[in-house]
């Protein structure tokens, strides 16, 4: 006489969470497998690639030709000195802001496309 599908599940029913549990184990060991589903750890990668960036750096690529404004702006930003800020117009790729907001990075790299630099934000 065949065991049917039925008597199989009907058999699973009748066992407590323990007994079940050392069930899939035996079955995980004997026939090599993972009782984890596959979609369910796909999707968890998947959730942690989607999760949105919430801190950007603004980066000057270049001063342009008016890198007298360039440098005005960026100390206005910064708050550097004259020569820092000069050195991070003229030392380019320089990062002028980090770890900030979406809001305050578009803000910044207006500002900067305004005087003429040529900005990046990461």
């Amino acid at each position: 006489m065949a065991i049917s599908r039925e008597d199989v599940l009907e058999y699973i029913s009748g066992l407590s969470v323990l007994e079940l549990s050392e069930l899939v184990k035996q079955f995980e060991e004997k026939f090599g497998v993972s009782a984890q589903p596959v979609a369910m750890a796909g999707a968890a990668a998947a959730v942690e690639a989607v999760e949105e960036k919430t801190e950007f750096d603004v980066i000057i690529l270049s001063a342009g030709d008016k890198k007298i404004n360039v440098i005005k702006e960026i100390r206005a930003l910064t708050g550097l000195g004259l020569k820092e800020a000069k050195t991070a117009a003229e030392e380019t790729p320089s990062t002028i802001k980090e770890g900030i907001s979406k809001d305050d990075a578009e803000a910044a790299k207006a500002a900067l496309e305004a005087a003429g630099a040529t900005v990046e934000i990461k």
